[in-house]
């Protein structure tokens, strides 16, 4: 980001004591997206010297207050509500539960492969709004979901003020999550991936009715416990499922998910990650 000090800075009062002093506390924010060359100025004008740069450092909290930030897309009652009508219309279609179980879950998840790999804290936040927001295509119609959600996080993003960079990057993820079309083409959306596709468990099953069930149906709810770990050496991403095979087997998992598998294996080289994948302790991938 560039910044002309005339036409970009506003002029605004003294720097205050508590300003001052609270400055130091910025040095562990380079992860928020703003450059370096920023609070560097921040430091060498105002550590031990005369605060005339006060209007600049005063402008930078006034941009952080503002910043978009996970805890702030969670906290947006549209984007509730488009969730809420998204699973809505999936539950009409038969479809498992996509509402916020499963989207924070897959935030969170997200996130966790990100911080675990190494990646700025920064970039994690940024898979968590992109696990948040990745299924509210569903809103539109369950066909080529993450293309329409895309387009919708790109315009709810934008009215939120988020810098168009960090939208490009989300918007590419959750254009990018679904088998079929998608493919990891960034830290990101490999994340998101990989998050979203071992999301596989009983709760997720709203169909009461055991002997009513489709191989959707007996495949989540045969899901007894998943994880997904990545190893200590960082080499390897796991995910293991405990199954109970008197509603799904294992030929049952592969039959509707092996796509899904796929898109991991892919998503995981993307993270320079090996994919493996068990049942019941047999290793599978």
């Amino acid at each position: 980001m560039h910044l002309s000090f005339k036409q970009s800075i506003p002029q605004l009062p003294p720097i205050s004591t508590v300003e001052l002093k609270s400055y130091r506390k910025y040095k562990a924010l380079f992860h928020i997206g703003w450059k370096y060359d920023i609070i560097r100025l921040f430091i060498q004008n105002q550590e031990g010297k005369e605060c005339n740069t006060h209007h600049l450092f005063r402008w930078f909290l006034l941009q952080n207050e503002s910043m978009l930030t996970y805890k702030r897309v969670l906290e947006s009652d549209k984007i509730k509500t488009y969730i809420i009508r998204a699973d809505e219309s999936l539950t009409c279609l038969g479809y498992t539960e996509h509402s916020f179980a499963h989207v924070i879950h897959v935030a969170e998840t997200a996130g966790y492969i990100l911080q675990t790999m190494g990646f700025d804290e920064r970039t994690a936040e940024l898979a968590k709004i992109a696990g948040y927001l990745h299924d509210i295509g569903n809103l539109v119609n369950r066909k080529e979901h993450s293309q329409s959600g895309a387009v919708m996080a790109w315009s709810l993003l934008n009215d939120m003020g988020c810098d168009p960079g960090e939208i490009a990057t989300i918007v590419t993820a959750i254009g990018n999550h679904d088998e079929g079309t998608g493919v990891p083409v960034n830290a990101v959306a490999a994340a998101l991936i990989l998050a979203d596709k071992s999301d596989v468990r009983r709760s997720r099953v709203r169909n009461s009715d055991i002997s009513t069930f489709d191989i959707h149906d007996r495949v989540n709810y045969s899901v007894i416990s998943s994880s997904l770990k990545i190893n200590e050496d960082r080499t390897q991403i796991y995910l293991a499922l405990s199954v109970d095979t008197q509603y799904g087997s294992v030929m049952d998992y592969f039959e509707i998910f092996m796509e899904r598998m796929l898109l991991c294996k892919k998503a995981a080289e993307k993270l320079n990650l090996v994919f493996k994948f068990s049942i019941n302790g047999q290793h599978l991938i």
